[in-house]
């Protein structure tokens, strides 16, 4: 595992989990968040920030967190190995607005510098909630398509991602368990 590509619905986790298995592993963590968003939740231009993911994929060893669906395949072509959090949906909007209260007016660890943290607007709500209908069926044609030469590993709940981090400390290729 040098080059791990962790996905899933807004409040899954994604990022906690990459800064976990960045220190345990000794791997550098790319928050896509914090890449993609300019001051002031500005979007990058698309040619730049396609441009920008193909240099980040070029490292030898990282941890990688985020969707951006419009750069997932190359990532995904990149990574060794893929961390699919496929938590409730329920979970993942409690998360997500624990994290808009938390952080609320203050920029987080895991994003950029001048985009302080709000509640989550309502479309972003909806796309959580809606992520195993809409979202997650696309995700699992492209992991399908990039099965090959990868270790692809579906965490479904906080005890299975609990379960994968006690066994990644006790030998770092005993997760099989979780593939897909």
């Amino acid at each position: 595992m040098q080059r791990i590509l962790i996905i899933g619905s807004g409040g899954s986790g994604k990022s906690t989990l990459s800064a976990t298995l960045g220190q345990r592993l000794a791997l550098p963590v790319i928050h896509m968040d914090a890449l993609y968003w300019q001051p002031g939740w500005q979007e990058p231009e698309k040619p730049d920030w396609q441009a920008r993911v193909q240099a980040l994929c070029l490292g030898e060893r990282w941890v990688m967190d985020g969707n951006y669906s419009g750069t997932l395949a190359q990532r995904l072509a990149a990574c060794d190995t893929v961390i699919l959090l496929d938590l409730p949906p329920l979970l993942c909007l409690w998360r997500a607005l624990w994290r808009g209260f938390r952080y609320r007016g203050r920029v987080r660890p895991d994003m950029a510098e001048g985009c302080p943290e709000q509640l989550p607007d309502p479309a972003f709500l909806n796309w959580i909630w809606n992520y195993p209908k809409r979202s997650r069926p696309k995700v699992m044609e492209l992991l399908d398509a990039h099965r090959q030469g990868r270790r692809i590993i579906r965490l479904r709940s906080r005890r299975e991602v609990r379960q994968f981090l006690r066994e990644l400390d006790w030998n770092p290729s005993a997760t099989a368990e979780h593939n897909l």
